[in-house]
């Protein structure tokens, strides 16, 4: 697991502390350990370190779950009881040796662990501190728990989704537990940039809270400078821009956004009805918007004519559109296995982990792939860089401090199936 790392990768040789755990902190740590920074998760092994290691229903084997080799590829992990006085030392070591510490812990308990800047610039005073919290750490609800969800329905995100007249409805996906993690790791690289340049590190904070609220974006400035509350709109559609929503097609669906004016023109061409661009009920976007119902009645009946294959390759490169997929459709896609968006991240035994490539690509890079690892896997490692000898990282283990013996991952492919039946 400990391979050199590529100095072409955009961030070799940043180093990263992460007392992180499930998914908002280890996806935006995510980002950096797939364009080459070292993450070193800190786990507890008295709580069986991270928790997403057993959040199934898929296993590869105990303690490694598919959720968990989805945020925690290319990491290290490293145990360590950092509430015991000898796991707080071999912490600071660890520290001097980092640019940088993330935790994604509920808001008043970085203080608690010492993980501010404040403890911690004693120990290096160019290290940064980033805190990803649900709610921020000062405030009325800097000890509240938190998660995604709960986020969607109070900065407003389910008020905007779902269909008219339905229940009030979350995003298939943890958006804002994803945004956040990207806005963590946004925050940490801001800061070490200012303390490679200045020697002075600094605590950065973002919060689910804060991210959810800021993605209300234009809807936002909306209501704040025009009063204006906007609602769920039919068939997923821009609230302004028509057409630019769902339509049916002979076998489903496709979702067409004409969001330039010129647009209108190639789509009406397209499905020969060129008297529709100079119709005075269809020529603009507000006129367009005042008449949607209409726009979609007509739409629909034209293209209930073919498949959505066959409206795709019609429109390819012209109108913007897009099929409707579920998510094997969308993951054995052409286009998908074009752009090698499913990559195999390996176990250091030769099995391996087929998930999404790294958004973020690096022209002539082959990026890391390595599965995530096994609880502890570089504690030792890790600890004897740091400058500590095996009498003491023996005696670290004897306390507890440190896990037992370092976890192993199945030495083959049979035997990890084995142990994910039985887990």
């Amino acid at each position: 697991m400990n391979q050199p790392a590529n100095p072409r990768l955009p961030l070799a040789g940043l180093r990263i502390l992460a007392v992180e755990q499930y998914g908002a902190g280890p996806f935006g740590t995510l980002y950096l350990a797939d364009l080459g920074a070292e993450v070193i998760k800190i786990e507890n092994h008295k709580d069986g370190g991270d928790v997403g290691r057993q959040v199934g229903p898929h296993f590869f084997g105990p303690g490694d779950s598919h959720f968990f080799q989805t945020f925690n590829r290319n990491k290290k992990s490293v145990t360590l009881d950092l509430k015991h006085p000898e796991g707080k030392a071999a912490f600071f070591a660890l520290v001097k040796t980092a640019d940088a510490v993330l935790d994604n812990l509920r808001g008043d308990l970085p203080e608690k662990l010492g993980l501010t800047y404040e403890h911690l610039k004693e120990v290096d005073p160019r290290i940064v501190c980033a805190h990803l919290s649900a709610y921020g750490r000062t405030g009325s609800r800097k000890a509240w728990p938190g998660y995604d969800y709960l986020m969607q329905a109070e900065a407003g995100h389910m008020s905007l989704t779902g269909e008219p007249g339905e229940p009030p409805t979350r995003y298939g996906l943890s958006i804002v537990d994803l945004m956040t993690g990207l806005a963590a790791a946004f925050g940490l690289l801001s800061g070490v940039l200012s303390a490679r340049a200045s020697g002075k590190g600094m605590d950065v904070d973002t919060s689910l809270f804060d991210v959810a609220l800021h993605n209300l974006n234009y809807p936002g400035t909306w209501f704040l400078n025009a009063g204006a509350v906007t609602g769920r709109t039919p068939r997923s559609s821009h609230p302004s821009l028509t057409p630019s929503q769902l339509y049916r097609t002979r076998d489903g669906w496709i979702f067409i956004m004409c969001n330039k004016e010129k647009f209108w023109g190639v789509l009406a061409e397209a499905l020969g009805k060129p008297q529709w661009i100079q119709d005075p009920a269809f020529a603009t976007f507000k006129a367009r918007l005042a008449n949607r119902e209409r726009v979609t009645q007509m739409l629909d009946a034209e293209l209930m004519k073919r498949t959505t294959a066959e409206w795709i390759e019609r429109f390819a490169g012209t109108v913007p559109c897009s099929p409707v997929y579920d998510v094997a459709q969308a993951l054995e896609s052409e286009f998908v296995a074009e752009r090698e968006g499913v990559v195999d991240f390996r176990y250091p035994d030769g099995r391996s982990a087929r998930m999404i490539a790294a958004p973020i690509r690096v022209p002539g890079v082959s990026l890391p792939a390595r599965a995530a690892p096994a609880m502890g896997a570089d504690t030792e490692a890790e600890l004897r860089a740091a400058g500590y000898s095996e009498a003491r990282i023996a005696a670290l283990r004897a306390a507890g401090v440190i896990a037992a013996e370092e976890a192993r991952e199945p030495s083959s492919a049979n035997e990890s199936v084995k142990l994910a039946a039985s887990g």
